[in-house]
């Protein structure tokens, strides 16, 4: 053994050092945590608690829970029972707090009251990013990803579900029946036995029944017609790596920095759709980023004519490509892109070399579209090649000038969707692994909204640090306070 690295003896006296700061390097991260807590006002922030009470057990200051959390997410310890045994036995939380240890009802307590605090200081720290010229390139990739909730799918119900399953129970119900039929006419030895048995199953089922019955209620009253037991406000979202099937959870979006890759705003949402989305996000980053004018890129699920319109009407450049779902061409016949639009006249020119001239406005799903067709169509030698109708119609919303000057974008910048991608992609990744395969812990909107800002300031605090090095990070954060 002598031929191994030895350790010390365990029972004999060592000299340790007499203070806990001897133990932190000075370019340990809780430096930069330490620092930049302690410039936060924490009053101005929202937190509860930051003045003290005159009567009373003394309480622990927000700054110090607000430490224990961003140490936590930033190692990935998100629990609050594990965060207690944390601040019991690591040296590095022990110096961050000053041997405070708050107890895991306490650190749950204070993530679950002070969610508006939680996602200011997430907020002031993109603007800290902004401070420091991260955001140079005023360009960011907008996606949302669906995180899980804490609610199975069982116990997550629709009219669909419901149906299904009551028709599965009638099913289960009829077998047993059958079976206590078969049983009566063959009058095995243990007769008395397996009829109990059977009666047991039947009457359990028909309560089920009941309760589907009661839960069948309760969705009447819900108005998207969807109801989750454990988490009230989650909802059932298809996936693309859950084919077949659905996640019960949220759909969280943000939008990225193409440059630092920093998250600059995000917002939970539990609608499933990406479609109206856009506007959103890129005018809450356009804000946090502190620019006049940005470029949103983002995948064709957020393809939307009034999305797109309220982006440029707010000076936004959006690039989003316009979704594959055209019949006629999927038919093997001409598109609605082969027909050419002549402003001037407000007339189509068709393949052909017909004009389709401007014939009617009507109102659908409140939007103004105008239709043309050719008196062309009738005799025209390549009608197969366009149309099975008499006419081919052409409808043009009032506003399709914005989604020309969208196609147009994206055609100028033919690499758009792989820079989404590999800028987006990588983000939601690095959370998903960090959070686990659970994702979140907390039940409800507004504390799940909490749980994924406490996620977002440690991604970017890690991404800040990477980016500008310890030394950079602790001279920074003297600018928060002033």
């Amino acid at each position: 053994m002598t031929r191994f690295i030895q350790g010390s003896d365990r029972s004999q006296v060592t000299l340790l050092p007499e203070c806990l700061d001897d133990f932190i390097a000075q370019d340990n991260t809780v430096r930069v945590v330490d620092a930049f807590i302690g410039e936060l006002d924490m009053v101005a922030m929202g937190f509860e608690g930051a003045m003290p009470a005159l009567t009373g057990r003394p309480s622990y200051h927000p700054s110090v829970l607000l430490k224990v959390y961003l140490y936590g997410y930033l190692n990935r310890i998100q629990s609050s029972r594990r965060l207690e045994r944390e601040c019991q036995r690591n040296l590095e939380l022990m110096w961050l707090t000053g041997r405070l240890a708050p107890d895991f009802k306490t650190i749950a307590d204070f993530r679950r009251d002070n969610g508006k605090g939680i996602r200011n200081v997430c907020r002031r720290f993109v603007l800290l990013c902004r401070e420091l010229k991260l955001f140079t390139q005023a360009v960011v990739t907008i996606d949302g990803s669906k995180f899980k909730a804490v609610n199975n799918r069982e116990r997550n119900y629709t009219p669909g579900k419901i149906e299904r399953r009551e028709r599965e129970l009638e099913e289960s119900i009829q077998h047993y029946l059958d079976a206590l039929d078969t049983a009566d006419r063959t009058q095995p030895i243990d007769l008395q036995a397996k009829t109990e048995r059977l009666q047991g199953k039947i009457h359990k089922m028909r309560q089920r029944m009941q309760e589907l019955q009661a839960i069948k209620a309760q969705l009447e009253t819900q108005p998207d017609r969807q109801l989750s037991q454990s988490d009230p406000d989650a909802r059932a979202m298809t996936t693309h790596s859950m084919k077949g099937t659905a996640m019960v959870g949220y759909n969280v979006q943000t939008a990225v920095d193409t440059k630092n890759h920093l998250i600059v705003a995000h917002e939970v949402t539990n609608t499933g759709s990406d479609r109206a989305q856009l506007s959103k996000l890129a005018l809450a980053a356009r804000e946090a980023m502190g620019k006049a004018k940005l470029k949103a890129i983002a995948d064709r699920g957020y393809y939307s004519g009034i999305e797109l319109k309220e982006c440029e009407d707010a000076g936004i450049a959006a690039v989003v490509p316009k979704p594959m779902t055209s019949s006629a061409k999927a038919g093997g016949r001409f598109d609605k892109g082969d027909f050419i639009y002549i402003a001037r006249d407000d007339e189509y020119l068709c393949p052909a070399g017909q004009r389709a001239i401007h014939r009617f406005s009507r109102e659908e799903d409140g939007l103004l579209i105008h239709v043309y067709w050719s008196s062309a169509c009738i005799g025209c030698a390549i009608k197969a090649q366009c149309t099975p109708s008499s006419y081919r119609r052409i409808r043009r919303w009032e506003h399709e000038t914005v989604m020309e000057t969208v196609q147009k974008r994206l055609d100028r910048m033919p690499n758009a969707m792989t820079v989404r991608k590999s800028t987006i992609e990588h983000v939601f990744g690095t959370l998903k692994h960090w959070m686990g395969w659970t994702h979140f812990l907390t039940r409800g909107m507004e504390n799940v909204s909490t749980e994924m800002s406490l996620n977002v300031l440690a991604y970017n605090f890690k991404r800040a640090i990477s980016i500008l090095g310890i030394t950079r990070m602790m001279k920074a954060m003297r600018m928060v306070g002033a």
